[in-house]
């Protein structure tokens, strides 16, 4: 098959509208956190080649640079927004603002009440109020990065108490090294749900898990290939899931290249897979709309000389730029304004 001219009958666009058709047909009406109310389904996968391309949904546009730029936020460790919003991601303003505004709200704080482009540019250019409203709690750079450890020397936790600093375990340093030096173990994984710290996160993972698995190319037996399944309990369809499709498939890609592998597939095991009231309009559109071809993944050649220095992974993925990595020949349909509940 001919991937630049033909699109694979169940490709990544083709499940993402079966699964949409199944909420809109047979989901339940649920209540959540925001108060907006959800049709709901229990259980779903999404199961990708990446021999069929790098999976960016067609059906709509998906926001490249931002799925990027929270990819490496992770990965460099951060938990606190202030490197997201000066790379032009804004994606997790909401959470933070909005513990901001209920602080204002109840008197608790000093702080003058700001507007939301107010708090940015504030995030932006004011070290330390970005140290103290910009903090997101142990999110996913902590867990990945630093379990079990303090994730900033500046972070309160929610009772007021400063936590006391010891080394955690880097969970994708720890990876990188197994499958690098037992490349069959069954132990390759990287957890996010943290029970001890849940409570000082701003919001609970979504996407709490991932595992890695690598076997021999058959096709070329002198090399292997790598493979991901992430594991999501709560999916906003319209919104998340293409984001998270999307940014498991570039830390699969990322993670192959640093051990020299090859990416091969990529599973998503779904949950809470549900559609807010108010999105169904629009993903009543997208279901209607042809799959295109999937674009390509490049790495920048900054990437590859720094995949040739010696150092660890760790000390490289400080040096990552979001205009590394680039997506050729895609072809989307328009972009899709869903509402975002928080």
């Amino acid at each position: 098959m001919n991937r630049k001219k033909e699109v694979n009958p169940l490709s990544l666009d083709k499940q993402y509208q079966l699964i949409a058709e199944s909420i809109l047909d047979k989901g339940v009406d649920k209540q959540d956190r925001t108060g907006t109310g959800t049709k709901s389904i229990f259980s779903a996968y999404i199961k990708h080649d990446m021999e069929q391309g790098f999976p960016l949904l067609t059906t709509k546009r998906v926001y490249w640079k931002a799925v990027v730029t929270e990819l490496l936020w992770f990965l460099r460790g951060e938990t606190n927004i202030k490197w997201l919003v000066e790379n032009g991601n804004n994606i997790w303003v909401g959470d933070a603002y909005k513990s901001y505004y209920e602080d204002w709200k109840s008197k608790k704080s000093n702080d003058w009440h700001l507007s939301k482009e107010e708090f940015i540019k504030k995030i932006k250019t004011d070290d330390e109020f970005a140290d103290k409203w910009g903090e997101l709690g142990p999110i996913y750079g902590a867990q990945w990065r630093d379990w079990g450890g303090t994730f900033s020397t500046k972070h309160m936790n929610r009772d007021g108490s400063f936590g006391i600093h010891f080394k955690g375990i880097d969970q994708i340093q720890q990876a990188i090294h197994t499958l690098k030096t037992d490349p069959d173990s069954r132990r390759i994984i990287v957890n996010a749900w943290n029970v001890d710290a849940l409570d000082n996160m701003v919001l609970p993972p979504c996407h709490w898990a991932f595992e890695l698995y690598s076997e021999i190319d058959q096709q070329d037996k002198s090399n292997r290939k790598l493979s991901l399944k992430w594991h999501q309990r709560s999916v906003d369809l319209p919104l998340g899931l293409p984001f998270n499709i999307a940014s498991y498939g570039l830390l699969l890609s990322i993670i192959a290249k640093e051990v020299g592998m090859k990416p091969d597939r990529l599973v998503g095991d779904l949950t809470n897979v549900h559609i807010y009231n108010n999105q169904v309009e629009g993903i009543e559109e997208q279901i209607t709309r042809k799959p295109n071809t999937l674009p390509e993944l490049v790495f920048k050649d900054p990437f590859w000389d720094l995949c040739d220095k010696d150092m660890s992974f760790s000390e490289k993925i400080k040096l990552y730029k979001p205009e590394w990595f680039t997506i050729e020949d895609y072809m989307p349909h328009p972009t899709i304004k869903f509402p975002l509940s928080n």
